[in-house]
């Protein structure tokens, strides 16, 4: 069985993160988004708020699981038995640091990351902008699935 880890805060989950998500479901068995939980970060939702998003937009989606986790992501895939990292690339500077993070991964064991291009319209879209345009009142419903602006 294939199976991915999709790590991130999803403070809130976007239409970027979906777009990957959803190119990558023929690709794996099961992904699971994995909210990874930094007590050190201040979030805009609670936890409990984004795992809602998430698993509301997927709720029809049977390969999707979502889980929580603190630590190391190739730590927490070994718990799960997971095999692939899933990560999505929007622009060169997101390749760099996610080229960095995928080699130190695959040095500390033999997890692979598997690295998705987003689509041109998803490209520019990302959670501190959304948090941004609602910290100033702004309208975000172009940006997120309506699991995020319906809540």
């Amino acid at each position: 069985m294939r199976r991915a880890i999709f790590p991130g805060s999803f403070d809130p989950i976007t239409l970027g993160h979906v777009d990957i998500i959803n190119r990558a479901l023929p690709l794996f068995d099961e992904i699971i988004i994995a909210i990874g939980i930094n007590a050190d970060k201040k979030y805009m939702f609670s936890l409990e708020k984004r795992i809602f998003f998430i698993k509301e937009n997927y709720k029809n989606e049977p390969k999707i699981k979502v889980e929580t986790y603190s630590g190391l992501t190739t730590e927490f895939c070994k718990k799960l038995d997971v095999d692939f990292i899933l990560r999505g690339l929007r622009n060169p500077a997101d390749f760099e640091f996610e080229k960095a993070i995928a080699q130190t991964n695959r040095k500390m064991s033999t997890i692979e990351t598997v690295f998705l291009l987003t689509s041109a319209e998803t490209s520019y879209i990302s959670s501190s902008i959304v948090r941004d345009i609602l910290r100033n009142g702004g309208n975000v419903k172009d940006f997120v699935p309506k699991s995020v602006t319906t809540n």
